[in-house]
Formats: C-alpha cells, structure tokens, sequence
C-alpha cells in the first residue's frame, strides 16, 4: 500500500467513519485523487457521509501531520482541493438539497451538492438559487467564498442569501452558525472562504424564479470595441434583473479574430420586461448570433469540458467600482498582444451594494464588475507571456479595488491582500486565531491566525 500512514491506523480510521477511507491502490481512489486541470496522489481519502466522518477525518490528518484539503465538486483554480502526500476530505456524498419551508422558500444544501443538482431539486417549486454558473461545481467550494452567480444584480451573491451553516471546527467541534448562535464564525465564512473549518452544510434563502432568459448575443469582431463601450454605459441603468458578461475570446494565433459575445440573464419569464431590458444589447451592433431563449433556471448552468493535455490554466481577476468605457478599450488593447488571453468581464453591482460593508466578510460592496483574465494553455506555453500578461493588469491597475477569491490561480501575497482589505484581514485573522490557531485549514485564499509570522 503506496501510504505515508501505517496500514493499522487506516483500518482503524475505516472502522471510526461511516464514509468510504480510500487511499492509492484502492478501487475508485485515481477518479477522487485528481480535480479538475490537477493532479493529485494524497496518502488518504475520507468520503464523508456526516459530520462526524468530517471531525474524524481532521482529527486523524492532525494525529498523523497530514495537510488537509477539502472537495465539494473539485474545480479549485488553485488546486487545492486535493494534494500529495496528505489527506483529503471528500464531501460529495453529502449532497442532500432538502426544501425546509416551501413557503420561505428556506433550503438546505449539502456542501457536496452540485449546482446542477441543486437547479434541478428546485425547480419543482419554481424556486431557484443564484449559484455559480458551472453545473459541475459543488456547493461547499463556492459558497464561502462568495458566488457571482447569473441573478447577481438581482439577488446579490450566493452567501447574501445565507441564514445558517454547520460548521465542523480543527478542533472537531460540531458549530451551528447563524445570526444569533456563533454570529462571529457566520461573519468569517461569508466570504472568509474555508479559513474557519468545513462547512458542511448551508441554510439559503432561495428565490422565486422559475424561468430565465439566457444566452449569448455575439457580435461582429470589428465592432467589439463599439460594442464593448456602449454595452458598458448601458449597464449602468440596465434593470437589475438583468445580469450581463462580456466574453472577449482570444484568437490563438488566428487571422481571423472570434466576435464578442455578450452573455444575458434576465430572471424572470416576462417575455416583455426581457425584451426591454436585452434589446439595447441587441443594438449595440451588428448581431451575428442570438441565443437568448426562455429557459429553466438550471439551463444557464454550463458543462465545462477537459482541457487539452497539459493546460493549466492561469486565472487572475480583480474588481472595479468604476467600469468605464475607456478601461474596458485599454483592456481590448492589451488582450490583442496575448494570443491566448481569455477576457471576461462581468457587469454586476446592483444586489450587491444594497448589503452594509461590515455585514459580511466579503466586503467589496461597491464593486461595479469583475474582470478576468485567463491564459489558456501549458505553464510552458504561458511563462514567456508572463510580462504581456502583467501589462494587462497594469492596465487595469488603477480603476481595481479588490480581487474575488473564487478566480484565482497561483495565488500571491498581492492576490490575498485584494481579496481581504486590511481592516477585514485584522478581524478574520483574530477569527482564525480562535478557531484554527494552527492554521491547518491553510489550502485557500489563506489568512494567518493574528499574531502569527507574517514573513
């Protein structure tokens, strides 16, 4: 057995959890092992069925010096929802989407949930959740960290309509979070990703949605710069319930340039009400394809499909309060010196200032649209790229006033402290000093427990 930790102590783990332990050799251990673009070969796999299982997994990787990493769907940019050599808390078999209160619409969500999943628990009731925007993404990697989901404008990110968490603590403590009990670990995990413990389950505020308009409209590339300007002005008094993202492709080296595509989710099924809002989108330019439909909710969920061998993507994104035509020009300007830069900006604000700053350790409220920058492709192909790449972000450098913690890749110290201003740093690093002053949750965006060496 290819294990770092005596074969007894597995057999005794196996006989303490009701989940599946897996570790290399056993059946089904590669298919949980490696996540999506990486690759992984942990001493340990715990598939946990219950808390419980999810205490004893930590307790047994803290007995045994293992890093911990936990996976919801397993599409961490950075990868760190698996490892080597460590333990891995495997939390999809805890995927239950149980409706609590048809008429509250309160929902609870098991963090191994995955979005599609979710969509289509909910649909019965004419009730949806603005999640991610990819079906195979899991619940539990998303929701802490924030959610810029499809109905964003509209109903603010995934944890504005969070109620109640359980939380399982490095101590193995079982926490119910909420406004009234642990108020303080239900700040933190409202945008303090899972720097706390495992959240093992969330308690949501779902809404009443049924059906959406969805799709892209795709313009002429000649006109993206025209396009890509007035779409931006007209954002700023687009109705909330329309969320949009631009789609700038990247040409790979060919002559003849892919065209913008504006993504469009109006929420709600009022044929009129969408065609006010989406057709000043539509006449921004020359439309070559529209594929907006009335849809049900789960529809705007994308599959994402393997990358060719040895992609690794690099993922950066910063937010802006100020999207303004002329940084969205400099952002096409730069793009077109990287063959293989994917640019996509998402137009949100709305939801999401109506939420006070200190309420919630996300605290970028006025934050107007996220945008990210992509290079598709081998770590080999992108490292001579590395300067253009830089240059892009120094382009749009001055109008950034944060980072989101879900869209990043190799993540660095300036990465985290966008993410985290300072005076929410201080708060979450006192928070993580209580709760994990050993820092054994530290594959995320991570905060150092107050007090500990910042060099």
């Amino acid at each position: 057995m290819d294990s770092a930790v005596e074969p007894g102590a597995i057999e005794s783990l196996r006989a303490e959890v009701t989940g599946e332990v897996l570790v290399p050799g056993d059946d089904g251990y590669d298919a949980r092992a490696d996540i999506f673009v990486y690759r992984g070969h942990p001493a340990v796999i715990v598939r946990a069925k219950s808390d419980q299982d999810v205490a004893r997994g930590i307790g047994f990787a803290v007995e045994h010096g293992l890093e911990i990493s936990t996976r919801s769907g397993g599409h961490s940019n950075a990868g760190y929802s698996t490892n080597v050599g460590g333990l891995v808390l495997d939390l999809s078999p805890l995927d239950g989407v149980e409706v609590l209160d048809e008429a509250e619409r309160l929902v609870r969500l098991g963090a191994g949930a995955l979005w599609s999943g979710v969509a289509a628990e909910l649909a019965p009731y004419g009730l949806a959740f603005t999640s991610g925007d990819t079906a195979s993404v899991g619940v539990g990697g998303l929701l802490p960290g924030g959610g810029v989901g499809w109905m964003a404008r509209k109903y603010g990110l995934s944890l504005d309509s969070l109620v109640g968490a359980t939380v399982v603590t490095a101590d193995g403590r079982i926490l119910s979070a909420d406004a009234e009990e642990n108020p303080d670990l239900f700040w933190a995990i409202r945008g303090g990703g899972g720097n706390f413990g495992v959240v093992t389950s969330f308690t949501v505020i779902a809404q009443p949605v049924a059906q959406v308009f969805f799709g892209g409209i795709s313009f002429s590339r000649e006109e993206s710069e025209t396009v890509l300007r007035g779409w931006v002005s007209y954002m700023d008094s687009a109705p909330e319930e329309l969320t949009a993202t631009a789609m700038c492709w990247p040409t790979f080296g060919q002559d003849e340039a892919p065209p913008l595509t504006i993504m469009v989710c109006y929420a709600g099924d009022d044929d009129a009400a969408a065609a006010l809002a989406i057709d000043p989108i539509r006449k921004l330019g020359t439309v070559v394809d529209d594929q907006v439909r009335l849809m049900p909710y789960g529809g705007v969920l994308a599959d994402v499909n393997e990358p060719p061998p040895g992609w690794k993507p690099y993922v950066r994104n910063r937010l802006t309060p100020d999207l303004t035509p002329d940084l969205a020009t400099a952002m096409l300007a730069e793009q077109a010196n990287l063959q293989n830069l994917y640019v996509e900006i998402r137009s949100i604000g709305g939801a999401l200032s109506l939420v006070p700053e200190d309420a919630t350790a996300f605290a970028h409220r006025s934050t107007q649209a996220l945008i990210m920058g992509v290079l598709l492709g081998s770590p080999e192909d992108n490292e001579p790229l590395m300067p253009a790449y830089e240059a892009f972000w120094s382009a749009v450098a001055p109008s950034a006033s944060g980072a989101y913690s879900g869209f990043l890749s190799n993540i660095s110290e300036a990465d985290i402290i966008a993410v985290y201003p300072h005076r929410v740093y201080s708060k979450l690093a006192a928070l993580k000093q209580e709760y994990d002053p050993n820092n054994i949750f530290h594959l995320n965006v991570n905060i150092l427990p107050a007090g500990a060496d910042q060099g």
